[in-house]
């Protein structure tokens, strides 16, 4: 791949990294007590806690968050007068879904077809040992030429804000002079990325009243209203014709300038079935990375099974809104909340409750590190240069980082390329990109701390 040693440490030190990722995969720690046991999430946080003892991290300490998770935080102190860098990870999950779907058990990592398959291989639990192959490999190589922190959250999934809350009130806890968030993903597999932009996200919980209960609905349909139709028509009201995001108030045309996305590319990476169209107008680009988009994430409702002839009297759902750089998350909250109000049919009883945020972000990618970054994914991808996207998705705690510390430098890489297919069934991570993804982020601590 490259005559750098670090690249051949990094190789000899893979079956030991594959190991311990299918220990820390097996823990089923979703951070949600209403579906796994809080235990799944504390084990995984002991593990982490451990893992860093291991590698000489000093003050290391499992901290218990505002939101009732725990996240995992160490110190390796450098050399005296060395910039210090914050690598952040987090060991929850999402759940797996219908695990019937796995084609091998989702907490159990499975090597095939030259992927390793499992829950948080890429998203984000690799993350945290991609982080410990760049450390050992430096440690192997002269030494860490950096002071490091590491943070890994409990609950980045959730959104619950527990790491964010806990900065804000100790906010020298995380100092430090660059920040590497290992929690992104390559444009595509083999092509070197950081993610300059990342949406913000805001949830809500959305309620429907319409009657004191559900009714016979040949004896009252026609004339009673529906909540569950009174929901449908509120959540259509979320989307153009085209499909395009519609939220009162909140621009929906930005432009992405970077990097494009195909949409032959787009169709295999979402793997969209033949003859559906895509949803929104501008280019890919621009609807995933620079506008907001809405998605009804679940419904409160009777399921097929089961349902009685009934006029449903009440009716639920939760909803996502990924906010663009540029927005601030609160306020696309507020409008949010008010366009339902003001959509809901027949003067049905509507409720609006928040039950996640996170705001928007968007990197300086001139700044030092930002050169530092790309010298070291020459080494790491040899002919390629390094290309600057972004990303749909929401990392909430980047803003938090940014607004605690103005002056430092966040660059956001990781094993989340689209073949990973995180948060979906078979999620999978690639072992060619933890490998240069490893070698790129040790080539970086150690171009970072000579200037």
């Amino acid at each position: 791949m490259t005559a750098d040693p670090i690249a051949g440490t990094i190789v000899s030190l893979l079956p030991r990294a594959r190991a311990e990722l299918a220990e820390l995969v097996a823990f089923r720690s979703v951070a949600d007590p209403a579906q796994f046991p809080r235990s799944e999430c504390e084990a995984a946080a002991e593990w982490c806690a451990d893992a860093l003892r291991a590698e000489g991290f000093q003050d290391v300490a499992v901290l218990d968050t505002p939101d009732g998770t725990q996240s995992v935080y160490g110190l390796l102190p450098g050399p005296a007068g060395a910039p210090t860098v914050l690598l952040y990870a987090h060991y929850d999950v999402q759940p797996p879904l219908d695990e019937d779907a796995w084609v091998s058990p989702p907490f159990e990592l499975t090597e095939r077809d030259g992927r390793w398959y499992g829950r948080g291989a890429a998203d984000c639990k690799g993350g945290f040992i991609m982080h410990l192959l760049a450390l050992r490999a430096l440690k192997a190589n002269g030494g860490v030429p950096v002071s490091v922190k590491v943070i890994v959250e409990g609950s980045e999934e959730q959104g619950t804000g527990g790491l964010e809350r806990y900065a804000e009130a100790h906010p020298e806890l995380l100092t430090a002079d660059a920040i590497v968030i290992g929690d992104s993903g390559n444009f595509q597999e083999g092509v070197p990325t950081v993610t300059a932009t990342l949406r913000g996200m805001t949830m809500v919980r959305v309620r429907v009243d319409t009657l004191e209960g559900n009714l016979h609905s040949g004896q009252f349909g026609g004339a009673a209203p529906d909540a569950l139709a009174a929901l449908i028509r509120v959540l259509d009201s979320l989307r153009a014709e085209d499909g395009s995001t519609t939220v009162d108030g909140l621009p929906a045309e930005q432009s992405w300038d970077g990097i494009q996305y195909p949409e032959s590319a787009f169709r295999t990476d979402a793997k969209v079935l033949d003859g559906v169209d895509l949803i929104g107008s501008g280019t890919v680009a621009d609807r995933i990375w620079a506008r907001p988009a809405v998605t009804v994430l679940g419904i409160d409702c009777p399921p097929v099974v089961g349902a009685t002839p009934s006029v449903q009297a009440s009716a639920g759902a939760l909803i996502s809104l990924r906010v663009p750089p540029g927005r601030d998350a609160a306020e696309a909250t507020a409008l949010l909340t008010a366009h339902l109000e003001k959509h809901i049919p027949w003067g049905a009883r509507i409720s609006v409750e928040q039950s996640g945020q996170g705001q928007p972000f968007r990197a300086d990618v001139k700044s030092p590190a930002y050169t530092a970054m790309a010298s070291a994914m020459r080494v790491a991808y040899p002919g390629r240069e390094m290309q600057a996207a972004g990303m749909g998705g929401s990392i909430p705690l980047c803003g938090t980082l940014a607004a605690l510390y103005p002056e430092s430098e966040i660059l956001l890489i990781g094993l989340s390329e689209p073949k990973a297919q995180i948060h979906a069934v078979n999620e999978s991570v690639s072992p060619s990109e933890l490998e240069r993804l490893s070698v790129a982020e040790a080539v970086f601590l150690r171009e970072y701390a000579a200037g």
